[in-house]
């Protein structure tokens, strides 16, 4: 049995059992028979689905927030919008798949007294097949087993396993059996979903090495992703692995807006340093400061050691935020400029521009900060060009600033998939515009988003079709597109 620890007190709760070799299998070979009829499944229908399963969740939300509260020491407040999240994502990609764009539908008919002539071409987007997902530690509904890589795999017409994360298991224990209770309730076939669990990581590396799966998707550390990857790259087949692994999401404070609103960022930066005790993979764990800004800093100083101490998801991410503060403060030119109380403390850092080393961007996972003062913009440019890519850049600037920040953007767009002016990077917005992506090492791959309406596209391929007959081309391709999606006919959009 695998069982959830409160991180409050420590209480053993209760668990779930281990998925067994043989039961693994029957997953695999269940996924498998799943894959041509969900994936032909008609689009209404699988929207219908899509929204069984927000229902579901929401008919379990009492219980799953209970359960997942206990597991996680999160907030009931967060935990329903959390839940609010999940359903949410569950609700938009029903509506992505009923309006049926998203396949990119092109066709560019025959030509046939052109010289050479032209074929009829047709191509779309289709399902991969079966695709593994990794349930993520810090977020137990909205990034876990029902979360945002299940959605949009689902919304593909890809049959699903998720591989659940230990640190709460009865929350995808009952996340599951939503899910589960949406396809009886649709009539689809059993292998549409699956939920594994496993004592190590052992569970997790058949699944992303058996040939039934076709890509996976990950949310976690560097470690853990680049370990992925490897197998993945080792197999007779080799597949994607849609990895989100690390990212420190650097700050630029501009001058002029520190000194027209020092105390309002210092009290932001605070609210979204500390946010969810940090665990955030949007936390900003870089921020630079004009070296006067003794308002920002005695301010955030003072909001800092207010604040009480933290109960971390699980007590690997303990050791490793302490180990990651502890190596800070250690660090040559780094001090510490205020700590929080107890075991777990919010902590805020500070180095000069002068004393940066590539050392300092190793990710601390946890409620701290660290403040690189400059005295020029040169200083933090050059720091910027050899940052590793992050999931986001953020700016505060004033209307004075502007100028210097035209010369730094292309910069900070080449380093993060989301820059940010005048907000704090915590909080992703599930909607189409938004990526939640970025280059190596914030993801391992920087063209596709896990958040958004795009998500969809990881978990599909390319097909073309040529010269086919009308009644065998899928009904997105079909002459009188009986489906009326918006298609790309001869270059132009009918």
């Amino acid at each position: 049995m695998i069982h959830g620890i409160n991180p409050v007190n420590g209480e053993r709760l209760a668990g779930v059992p281990i998925t067994s070799e043989a039961e693994l299998q029957q997953v695999f070979e269940l996924a498998q028979t799943a894959v041509h009829p969900y994936g032909t499944l008609p689009k209404d229908q699988k929207a219908t689905f899509l929204l069984q399963i927000a229902a579901e969740l929401e008919a379990l939300r009492e219980e799953i927030v209970e359960v997942a509260h206990q597991e996680t020491a999160l907030p009931l407040t967060r935990l329903n919008g959390e839940l609010g999240r999940t359903t949410g994502q569950l609700k938009l990609f029903a509506e992505v798949v009923k309006e049926g764009s998203w396949v990119d539908a092109r066709i560019d008919p025959a030509l046939p007294d052109r010289t050479p002539p032209r074929p009829d071409i047709r191509s779309m987007r289709v399902p991969l097949g079966v695709v593994g997902v990794f349930g993520s530690s810090n977020f137990p509904l909205a990034f876990s087993v029902a979360g945002g890589d299940t959605a949009s795999a689902l919304a593909a017409g890809c049959p699903v396993i998720v591989k659940a994360h230990n640190a709460h298991p009865r929350t995808g224990f009952l996340a599951a059996q939503a899910i589960q209770k949406a396809i009886e309730t649709c009539q689809l076939p059993a292998g549409v979903f699956s939920l594994i669990f496993g004592a190590d990581n052992q569970i997790g590396e058949t699944m992303v090495q058996h040939p039934a799966v076709k890509a996976v998707g990950f949310t976690g550390s560097r470690a853990g992703g680049l370990a992925l990857q490897t197998l993945a790259q080792q197999r007779k087949e080799p597949i994607p692995v849609y990895a989100e692994m690390s990212s420190i999401n650097p700050m630029v404070v501009f001058p002029d807006a520190m000194q027209e609103r020092a105390e309002e960022l210092a009290t932001g930066l605070y609210g979204s340093f500390t946010l969810g005790a940090g665990q955030f993979c949007t936390n900003p764990g870089l921020v630079f400061i004009p070296a006067e800004s003794e308002v920002f800093l005695q301010t955030l100083q003072t909001l800092t050691e207010q604040t009480a101490g933290f109960h971390l998801l699980t007590s690997g991410i303990q050791q490793q935020y302490l180990a990651g503060t502890s190596r800070l403060n250690n660090h040559p030119g780094v001090q510490l400029l205020a700590q929080g109380t107890g075991e777990v403390a919010a902590q805020v850092f500070t180095v000069q521009a002068t004393d940066w080393t590539p050392e300092l961007q190793q990710e601390v996972f946890g409620p701290s900060t660290l403040l690189c003062l400059y005295q020029d913009l040169a200083e933090v440019q050059n720091i910027l060009q050899g940052l590793e890519g992050q999931l986001t850049t953020t700016v505060q600037a004033a209307e004075a600033d502007l100028a210097a920040l035209q010369i730094l953007l292309p910069l900070l767009q080449e380093k993060s998939g989301r820059v940010v002016f005048n907000g704090y990077p915590t909080g992703v917005e599930v909607c189409a515009a938004m990526v939640h992506g970025g280059p190596y090492p914030a993801t391992s791959d920087p063209g596709s988003t896990s958040v958004g309406t795009r998500a969809i596209t990881r978990f599909t391929r390319l097909a073309c079709f040529q010269d086919f007959p009308d009644g065998l081309l899928p009904p997105e391709l079909q002459e009188n597109n009986p489906l009326g999606v918006l298609r790309l006919r001869e270059g132009k959009l009918e």
